[in-house]
């Protein structure tokens, strides 16, 4: 599974572009170049998971089809600890917790974007999940 969601890239009248994101009506940028408006809503995407994960809001799922979108993808760590709550489901964390062998506190650092796990923890708790790890590369 990988998260991306669809940014909609406007070209702008005085050169530029601006950036927003169909699924998330809060994540709006923009840059110069093309190049900075790809960086930039890599950015606000984070961010903008980020602070909906901390908030306890709803995210909703990033939708497949949207006219004229490039797919952009949050960074790794948000992107992991989003993956692991999918994976979790509606397991409690205790339960998963448990699975690893360690404490709900241990456990709920997984799902946390600021925490950096290792590949080892990700990899357990992708397996307590019923999940396998899979790396990436773009």
């Amino acid at each position: 599974m990988n998260i991306q969601y669809p940014a909609i890239f406007a070209p702008q009248e005085n050169g530029g572009y601006c950036v927003h994101f169909p699924d998330l009506p809060d994540a709006i940028t923009e840059g110069d170049t093309l190049d900075e408006a790809l960086f930039n809503a890599a950015e606000v995407l984070t961010l903008t998971l980020d602070g909906r994960m901390e908030e306890g809001l709803e995210i909703p799922p990033p939708s497949r089809k949207a006219r004229n979108a490039r797919f952009i993808a949050p960074d790794a760590k948000t992107q992991a600890a989003m993956l692991l709550r999918l994976a979790r489901g509606i397991r409690p964390v205790s339960d998963v917790a448990a699975a690893l062998g360690t404490s709900w506190p241990a456990a709920q650092r997984l799902e946390d974007p600021r925490h950096w796990p290792s590949l080892r923890q990700l990899e357990r708790a992708a397996k307590a999940c019923g999940r396998r790890l899979v790396l990436n590369l773009e």
